[in-house]
């Protein structure tokens, strides 16, 4: 009578490897990184297993040699070539090190931002960049539970290595050149209004911050309605620099737009004036791009190296500060 050969069971495989039944099942099951069990164990746990013949499943396999092959990132989304900037960056710089790069907008929604976490994290990411989130924390706490690697890219947190531009400092500069051409145009200098992004997240704190001090400097101090950060859409720009016009009856002498989604929306508004409407007024932008430098509209741009902040990124990533979390700088330039 022919026998069939015995299936090995997670007990066989944990007698041979000399690991526990269980560290052996979360092995087999793909969760050893979220248990903290040592990549030397984990390739020695499948190595044992495929010597006895366990039919060992391919997300597993996988996991020999500790690496996936997939480099994660989110982000709000593709709208402005800031972002974009930043996602095709990424992908360039995964694909010199032979990693599939998989980059996942989000819209700004915490909830979407969570459940793509989770399904990046659940294809074994080797590592996750975490862009333009708010608040990245829970994002960085369930990186940390599942052993992967993460860096906050633009918006930083305390839970995890962030790397941003220095939005303080190029506000500062961006203000004082703007401060220079209302000067040389005979303008007032304390005639502003600064609106786009929202107030909470770190860029619009700190490039307000930034504004406030050149001004004062310059001996001037503006009332809250000279702010308006409401969110970044290009509606909500245009929206808020028309009810600002309708205020005034004109249009204030120097205009301070945060974000290129803005500057699209004050755009709109601009091109329903007359030339001699806003032929007097002097923008500031920030971020940057080409097609906004072809508009007839006095506008200087700061430019944030997006190139610069993904290196050094995955600098970071190549040596992970264990118990660390560090945040870097990155400068901008004016444009």
């Amino acid at each position: 009578m022919k026998t069939t050969k015995r299936k090995p069971t997670i007990y066989d495989i944990a007698m041979v490897s000399a690991a526990s039944p269980t560290t052996v099942s979360m092995v087999l099951n793909g969760q050893w990184k979220k248990h903290r069990i040592k990549p030397e164990t984990a390739s020695h746990v499948l190595k044992c297993a495929g010597e006895l013949g366990y039919a060992v499943n391919q997300k597993a396999r996988a996991l020999r040699l500790s690496r996936s092959g997939l480099a994660g990132m989110v982000l709000p989304h593709y709208r402005n070539r800031f972002f974009a900037g930043l996602a095709e960056s990424f992908e360039a710089e995964a694909r010199e090190r032979n990693l599939c790069p998989i980059v996942v907008s989000t819209q700004r929604d915490p909830s979407i931002e969570a459940r793509v976490t989770e399904t990046l994290l659940a294809q074994q990411v080797e590592f996750l960049f975490i862009a333009g989130v708010n608040d990245p924390s829970p994002l960085n706490d369930m990186c940390t539970a599942a052993g992967i690697r993460c860096v906050n890219v633009d918006l930083p947190g305390p839970k995890a290595p962030s790397v941003i531009s220095d939005n303080r400092g190029s506000a500062m500069e961006l203000t004082e050149l703007l401060v220079g051409k209302l000067q040389a145009a005979g303008l007032p200098i304390d005639d502003w209004f600064f609106f786009g992004g929202v107030r909470e997240d770190n860029s619009t704190r700190e490039r307000i911050e930034g504004f406030n001090a050149t001004l004062a400097r310059h001996g001037v101090s503006l009332p809250p309605s000279a702010f308006r950060c409401e969110g970044y859409a290009p509606r909500i720009a245009e929206q808020l620099l028309a009810e600002r016009y309708g205020q005034l009856g004109r249009l204030p002498a120097g205009l301070f737009v945060n974000g290129i989604p803005g500057l699209e929306g004050a755009a709109g508004f601009l091109a329903t004036l007359s030339k001699e409407a806003w032929n007097s007024t002097r923008i500031a932008a920030f971020d940057w791009d080409p097609f906004a430098a072809q508009m007839p509209y006095d506008v200087t741009m700061v430019r944030q190296d997006v190139e610069a902040l993904i290196a050094t990124s995955f600098a970071l990533v190549d040596d992970y500060p264990e118990g660390e979390t560090p945040l870097i700088v990155v400068p901008a330039k004016l444009r």
